[in-house]
């Protein structure tokens, strides 16, 4: 057989590049197999074709956050911060009130001046000349 001949048995893979979508339902039947301890995660990955470190995220956002943060694969935020933000914005709220508060009083305050001010220069004595 000659050296140049190319070689025709070449095989191309492609995954259509296409992520697999998880429902809630799946994501959760799956990470309650992992926690029974009866397999591994790996074997329970393999299993239902999960990668693992997928599986291992979604049990960690189950066991931090529940069912709720593995069907939004969302990060966990913690009561504590919950907290802390709500208080920030009362006093946020509190905040504004007191400005708007403020505002109006001085806008009542700019009327009345401005209603006094015509009268207030019709009487002065400067503008009689008299002095």
């Amino acid at each position: 057989m000659p050296e140049h001949v190319l070689m025709s048995d070449i095989e191309i893979i492609t995954d259509g590049g296409r992520r697999r979508r998880w429902l809630s339902s799946e994501k959760l039947r799956i990470v309650e197999e992992t926690l029974d301890g009866r397999e591994s995660i790996s074997v329970v990955a393999r299993r239902n074709g999960v990668a693992p470190n997928l599986l291992y995220r979604w049990r960690r956002l189950m066991l931090e956050g529940g069912s709720v943060a593995v069907a939004g694969d969302d990060d966990v935020t913690s009561n504590r911060t919950v907290r802390q933000l709500e208080d920030r914005v009362r006093e946020l709220e509190r905040q504004l009130g007191r400005k708007t508060l403020e505002v109006e009083i001085l806008k009542e305050a700019l009327d009345k001046a401005r209603s006094k001010k015509p009268t207030l220069l019709a009487q002065s004595p400067l503008r009689d000349g008299s002095r």
